[in-house]
């Protein structure tokens, strides 16, 4: 999430590439593209350390992000966008501005995301029934990201908006811990 210091320069990076991908015709291919490196961020320590290190030099950053980006095979506009935000010197702010341009999106089409934690990956009819559920809870289409996070043991932890339900076994399990402490 955009916050703080980054979240006005998130803003404004996500706004310019909005209106460029419109323009291409290129909307989805970018938000796949962002998607795709949000999820290479979480897992690398490597790639965190690119976009947060302030002691990286500003041609070392453009270089690590472009081969990221070639590698990926992002499409153009994502890699000169990349290649901007670091020429800039504002990799930091990236993880916002991913955020901020995924907003923006599922604004424009009318959608409501769903945070979704899951302890296992999903299948396609799993994925299909749970946007099926939401969408008939919130009453708008739903765009369902999902995260991975086997430490829930089982279930789901879903988030919309400010509305959260956390239906993971780890928490039922530490709340039938706390229950069985009042017992006795």
């Amino acid at each position: 999430m955009a916050s703080g210091i980054t979240g006005p320069i998130a803003e404004r990076y996500a706004a310019a590439l909005f209106e460029l991908a419109e323009q291409q015709g290129a909307l989805d291919q970018v938000a796949t593209d962002l998607k795709s490196l949000r999820t290479m961020v979480g897992e690398s320590a490597d790639l965190q350390r690119l976009i947060r290190s302030p002691v990286l030099s500003r041609a070392d950053q453009q270089k690590g992000i472009a081969a990221i980006a070639a590698k990926a095979g992002f499409a153009e506009l994502t890699g000169r966008f990349l290649g901007l935000v670091a020429a800039n010197r504002r990799l930091f702010a990236l993880p916002g501005m991913i955020e901020a341009y995924l907003r923006q999106l599922a604004g424009r089409r009318g959608e409501v995301t769903a945070h979704v934690k899951a302890a296992s990956q999903l299948t396609e009819k799993q994925l299909n029934a749970l946007v099926a559920t939401l969408k008939s809870a919130v009453g708008s289409k739903v765009a369902v990201d999902v995260d991975v996070d086997p430490g829930l043991l089982g279930g789901l932890v879903v988030q919309v908006g400010s509305r959260m339900v956390d239906n993971s076994l780890r928490t039922k399990l530490q709340q039938l811990k706390l229950a069985m402490k009042g017992v006795g």
